[in-house]
C-alpha cells in the first residue's frame, strides 16, 4: 500500500468468536482526474471561494466551525467533537460479521464505495488469511455494519485475491423506487426469431472482462482538447452524434449485425466456387427381380 495513504477506519474484523485487527484503506483515488478551477475571464485570476457568516457577512475559518443540528426553523444544537464521541456504537470499533449471502442476492445498485481490508498489524494475519480462505470457498459475502463519516453503513465484504474488500451498500431509503421509472413500461409481445438473433449477437461480443473497457476516453478527449489550445493548434472537432431519428426495422438491424442480411443468391454464390455447372450424375436403375 502507498506510505501516505491513511487508513479510514481501524477497528476489529468479527465472526463468532474469532477477531482479527484491521484497517480500511480507500480503493478510489482521484489524483489521476482533471482538475478545472473557477477563473474571472476579465482578469484571468482565480476565483476564491470564501466562507461567511450568513447574517453579518463577516469572513471566518473553517477550522474555528462547528457543526449544528437545525431543530427549528433558523435555530440551531451545536455538536462538538466530545458529543460525536459519546454516541460512538459498537460498530464504531467493530466489523461483526452478522450473515452470509450469496453474491448475487445483492443487486449492483445498492453498492457504493470500495475499500481494502487489510490486517492492521502482524498479530491477526493468520486469522485474517483463514477468513478469506474460507468466504473464498463458499463463493459468499459477509454482510456487516460499519460507522463511517459519521453514519452507520451496511458494508459487503468479499475476497480479492489475496486480500479483502469491503463495499458499503446504499440504504434502501437512499435510492429511488425503480417502479417509478419501470411502472409504464408497456408489456410486449417479443418474437421468439428476433430474441434467437438477439442471444446470437451477444454470445458473438461475449468476451474476457479487461480493465481497459473502464478507461474515461470522454477526458482523454478532453486532454487531446486542452494540448492543442496548449500548442495553439486547431481543436479537434467535436464527434458527430447518432441521428434520433433514424428508425430502422428491428429484423434488418438484427440481421445486419450478424452480417444475415445479404441475399440468398449472394450466399450461394459465396459458398460454391466459380466455374460451369455439372449435370447431376444419373441413378442406377434398379434391378428386376428374378
Amino acid at each position: 500500500m502507498a506510505e501516505h495513504q491513511r487508513p479510514i477506519w481501524r477497528g476489529h474484523l468479527r465472526l463468532a468468536l474469532v477477531s482479527c485487527p484491521v484497517a480500511l484503506y480507500s480503493a478510489r483515488h482521484a489524483s489521476a482526474e482533471l482538475h478545472f478551477h473557477f477563473i474571472n475571464p476579465e482578469t484571468g485570476n482565480r476565483v476564491r471561494m470564501v466562507t461567511l457568516d450568513a447574517e453579518t457577512g463577516k469572513e471566518l475559518h473553517r477550522g474555528d466551525l462547528v457543526k449544528g443540528y437545525e431543530f427549528k426553523k433558523d435555530t440551531y444544537v451545536l455538536l462538538d467533537d466530545a458529543d460525536f464521541e459519546r454516541a460512538k456504537i459498537d460498530s464504531s470499533t467493530v466489523l461483526a460479521i452478522d450473515k452470509f449471502v450469496a453474491a448475487e442476492a445483492i443487486d449492483p445498485v445498492y453498492y457504493d464505495d470500495s475499500y481494502f481490508m487489510v490486517p492492521d498489524g502482524e498479530a491477526g494475519e493468520d486469522v485474517y488469511a483463514v477468513l478469506r480462505e474460507a468466504i473464498g470457498k463458499t463463493g459468499r459475502v459477509a454482510l456487516s455494519r460499519l460507522v463511517v463519516a459519521r453514519r452507520e453503513r451496511a458494508v459487503a465484504i468479499m475476497p480479492m485475491g489475496r486480500g479483502m474488500v469491503l463495499h458499503t451498500l446504499h440504504d434502501p431509503k437512499e435510492l429511488h423506487d425503480p417502479q417509478e421509472h419501470f411502472a409504464g413500461l408497456k408489456g410486449i409481445k417479443l418474437d421468439s426469431a428476433m430474441v434467437r438473433l438477439a442471444t446470437q449477437l451477444i454470445d458473438r461480443q461475449t468476451t474476457r472482462f479487461d480493465l481497459s473497457d473502464m478507461e474515461d476516453r470522454y477526458e482523454a478527449r478532453l486532454r487531446e482538447v486542452i494540448e492543442a489550445k496548449l500548442r495553439g493548434e486547431e481543436e479537434p472537432e467535436p464527434a458527430a452524434e447518432p441521428e434520433r431519428d433514424n428508425v430502422i426495422d428491428l429484423m434488418t438491424a438484427l440481421k445486419r449485425s450478424l452480417g444475415e442480411d445479404q441475399a440468398p443468391a449472394k450466399r450461394a454464390a459465396k459458398r460454391k466456387p466459380a466455374g460451369k455447372a455439372k449435370a447431376p450424375a444419373r441413378k442406377p436403375a434398379a434391378r428386376r427381380r428374378a
